[in-house]
């Protein structure tokens, strides 16, 4: 390794690690709010009324903007930063003023259509069963609520964009914060005025303003946080509506086919929440046997397993894409190759271990997190799904790096395809799967259809872009996974075996005390173990990241 790529190596993991601990901290007030949530308004019908609502906007944000946004912009705004005179400051200002004028009228039109928009996504019963009326008029006050989101959702990634591309990493995963202590506040607020909510029914109109209002006005402030940050970096915002020539038919063009890309991972997220708002409403509605496991229990268990992904994978990754952005407009293809390999294989040392862990650790990490207020003694089936993802975890944080490394040397096309064949299998074993279950393991076997989908996208974009790279992917990487693999399965058993003596002992996975000492205990053996074995298997990119760890303590 040269010197120089060596020490362009050493920046990605110093920026890597800059966004890992904003990232880091965003989780930990993530959760809280999630867990003040869950204990304020359950994990079934009352909760799924405002997640679903909640949730939309920014699956409406990325149908409508989010792809381009989010994987096309940072690649184009080096080249731009790179090659016009200006430092690519008309561009950017070219594509704020666009976006904003587009997102403005798509949320518009949106607020206008916020019934029908429900009754799209949501399991149709919600609408036609007159049990569950209270609930429909809920649904539909809180998206309204909610709505506006899509806008400040849309900008908060532009700047943030903007930001990236100019080696400004750290803001955009800090400002969620500002986010997540808005919405605790406004949570905490409920639970103070609401403390023994109904057990059924719709919400009322103060708790509708207060919950869904609350949870907007955190995304207003996530964005304006970024603005001191933009002028800082040099940057000033200034309209401009001169798009003719200007380089945005390129940049359209090539988020013409992640558009595509988007609109077929949005049928994937349509079809998932039906199945799962389905599954919530028939146990509410007495139509299942028992109480179901809905859209509320698999997003929470998404975001706890997102985690790991969000701190290392979506870190090393953001942090890359300017690299390989600037080695692939000038060609180097095989570094560019080299750069991807470097990122997986510490990708894979983290995430690796991690998903082999929530094996063993989930359903006692589903009662630590989750067991409170509404949700006491309601988190068997939490703990399943988070079981239930730990393939999916993995296998999306490698078909994750695998895309930036597309969208690097411009090629949008490819994703698009191999996004086709996700959301293919994950709507056939979606709607296989929860056919053949009772409404209580509906988010379990939604969660095992993500894995299987995302099984089959790591295999063809790795393989795809390995073969146009110069085969990064080859027999290196996977010795490499090896290693890993016998540093982690051990272990994970090691762990197991903590949990299996304790229990034995008389601690239950159910009682949330008994639940924190399974969790601490086996963790830390799991941890302990698989430090050690790496360290004897030679796993030199685990010892990279305890040293960048324990030097950001020391700073800190």
């Amino acid at each position: 390794m040269s010197d120089g790529t060596s020490g362009a190596s050493s920046r990605t993991l110093n920026a890597s690690a800059v966004m890992a601990l904003g990232t880091f901290f965003s989780r930990v007030t993530g959760f809280l709010r999630a867990g003040l949530l869950a204990a304020a308004i359950g994990l079934s019908v009352q909760g799924e009324i405002f997640n679903v609502a909640n949730t939309i906007p920014n699956s409406l944000y990325i149908l409508v903007a989010g792809g381009v946004f989010n994987t096309v912009l940072v690649p184009q705004l080096v080249r731009a930063i790179k090659n016009d005179a200006d430092g690519g400051d008309a561009y950017a200002n070219r594509i704020v003023t666009l976006g904003a004028v587009v997102l403005a009228g798509v949320t518009a039109v949106l607020l206008v259509l916020a019934p029908y928009l429900m009754r799209v996504f949501v399991d149709g019963v919600y609408f036609t069963d007159p049990a569950l009326a209270q609930e429909r008029e809920s649904l539909i006050d809180f998206a309204r609520w909610c709505l506006p989101q899509i806008f400040f959702y849309g900008m908060f990634v532009l700047i943030g964009q903007i930001l990236n591309a100019r080696g400004r990493f750290g803001p955009m995963m800090w400002a969620p914060i500002v986010n997540n202590l808005l919405s605790i506040g406004a949570v905490t607020t409920y639970l103070v005025l609401y403390a023994d909510p109904p057990a059924g029914g719709g919400y009322t109109t103060d708790q509708e303003m207060l919950l869904g209002l609350g949870a907007t006005l955190g995304i207003v402030a996530q964005t304006l946080v970024l603005l001191p940050y933009l002028r800082a970096s040099g940057f000033t915002i200034r309209p401009r509506f001169d798009f003719r020539g200007t380089g945005l038919g390129h940049t359209l063009r090539l988020g013409l086919w992640t558009v595509g890309f988007v609109i077929v991972n949005q049928v994937a997220f349509y079809v998932m929440v039906r199945l799962a708002t389905g599954g919530a409403a028939e146990g509410a509605t007495g139509h299942g046997a028992g109480a179901g496991s809905g859209y509320t229990v698999y997003a929470n268990a998404f975001l706890l397993t997102q985690v790991p992904h969000s701190i290392v994978t979506v870190s090393l990754a953001t942090a890359t894409i300017p690299l390989i952005s600037g080695l692939a407009a000038d060609g180097r293809l095989t570094e560019v190759g080299e750069e991807m390999g470097r990122t997986l294989r510490l990708v894979l040392s983290v995430i690796v271990p991690f998903a082999v862990a929530l094996v063993v650790l989930g359903p006692a990490l589903a009662t630590v997190m989750f067991s409170y207020g509404q949700a006491a003694g309601n988190t068997g089936s939490l703990g399943n799904t988070l079981v239930a993802f730990a393939p999916g975890l993995l296998m999306f944080s490698i078909h994750y790096v695998a895309l930036r490394g597309f969208y690097a040397v411009e090629d949008t096309r490819t994703p698009f395809f191999v996004q086709c064949g996700i959301a293919a299998v994950n709507i056939a074993l979606a709607i296989t799967l929860t056919n053949l279950v009772a409404p209580r393991h509906v988010a379990p076997v939604l969660a095992l259809a993500y894995g299987g989908a995302y099984s089959v996208g790591a295999i063809l974009s790795l393989g795809i872009l390995s073969r146009r790279l110069g085969r990064f992917a080859g027999r290196d990487l996977a010795g490499f996974v090896l290693r890993v693999v016998l540093a982690a399965v051990p272990a994970a058993t090691a762990a197991w075996l903590t949990i299996a003596i304790l229990g034995e002992l008389g601690l239950d996975v159910a009682n949330k005390g008994d639940s924190l000492v399974l969790l601490a205990t086996g963790g830390l053996v799991g941890v302990t173990a698989y430090v050690g074995l790496a360290r004897l298997l030679r796993i030199s990119e685990i010892a990279r990241i305890v040293t960048l760890v324990a030097s950001r303590g020391k700073r800190a």
